[in-house]
Formats: structure tokens, sequence, C-alpha cells
């Protein structure tokens, strides 16, 4: 192998390196995003069911079967 294949060869490896570590690095950015979003949006869930919880007490509807309570949301 010649110099000049040689660092060439090398100059290849580095860019690779370099392209790698950008990859992980954006990965791992998106990872994260992902995870607040997934944590705000079962936040969010809670709120709801705790929401509906409450407008089911107050409106004196936790005795009906949950068919009922279904049948009621809107589709």
């Amino acid at each position: 192998m010649s110099t000049s294949e040689c660092t060439t060869a090398k100059e290849l490896t580095q860019v690779m390196e370099e392209r790698m570590n950008q990859v992980q690095a954006r990965f791992q950015a998106i990872t994260e995003q992902l995870e607040i979003q997934l944590d705000e949006m079962g936040t969010r869930i809670n709120n709801l069911e705790e929401n509906v919880m409450e407008l089911m007490t107050q409106a004196s509807m936790e005795d009906l079967p949950i068919s009922k309570v279904t049948d009621l949301l809107p589709q």
C-alpha cells in the first residue's frame, strides 16, 4: 500500500468516524425528545382519566356498568 493510499484510507476512516458520531448524537437527541414527549403524553392521559372520573362522580355515574359509560362516550 502506497503512502497516498494509506493517507486516503486514514482520511476515509476519520470521515466515517465523524459521521457515525454525528448520527449517534442525532439519534440520542431524538431519543431524548421522544422520552420527554411520551412522559408528557402519559401525564396528559392521567389528567384526562382523573377529569373523566371527576365528571362521572359529579354526574353520579359511578354506579353505572362500564358498558353504559362507554355507550355515552362520543365515537
